[in-house]
């Protein structure tokens, strides 16, 4: 009996230390297909937003894990249309680590799973507790001031239908 109670310990310790490295896989994969089309994913470790102030629009996407199905599908649905989000000259940068503290968790403050779009004026223009998709952020990117300024004088493709 205590045999099997070790067996199963210990298979449960190796699909706990798998599962995290499966989902990392799985998350990663849609990022380096979004990266090929021109998008830019950035690890909030390396950043700090005010780096793109005026330059970009930050798409934030936070989890507490990368496993975090959530994150993993809001990966797969910005690898779908990057070249939407490159037109609007939106980077993502990425945290999956809330005990690493990043300048970029401290300054949005995200809870759980998060998507935060900054605009280019340094102001949150759009906070969602699920995943959307890249026509869903665009749409929203496109009611922006900034953006329809951007439209009116030739700076960078047009309005989302």
């Amino acid at each position: 009996m205590r045999r099997k109670s070790l067996t199963a310990l210990l298979a449960g310790l190796m699909l706990a230390v798998a599962l995290p490295a499966q989902a990392q896989e799985a998350a990663q994969a849609p990022a380096a297909e979004a990266a090929a089309e021109g998008l830019q994913i950035i690890d909030a470790a390396t950043v700090d937003i005010s780096e793109f102030l005026w330059l970009k629009r930050v798409l934030a996407v936070f989890s507490d894990t990368p496993a975090d199905p959530r994150y993993i599908q809001q990966m797969q649905l910005l690898a779908e249309r990057p070249r939407d989000l490159v037109e609007r000259d939106v980077i993502v940068i990425t945290d999956t680590d809330p005990a690493a503290r990043s300048e970029v968790r401290k300054e949005l403050r995200p809870r759980g799973f998060a998507l935060v779009l900054v605009d280019k004026d340094g102001v949150v223009k759009l906070r969602k507790p699920s995943p959307w998709s890249t026509r869903e952020i665009s749409r929203s990117i496109d009611k922006t001031p900034l953006r329809r300024d951007e439209i009116r004088e030739g700076r960078g493709g047009t309005l989302t239908q």
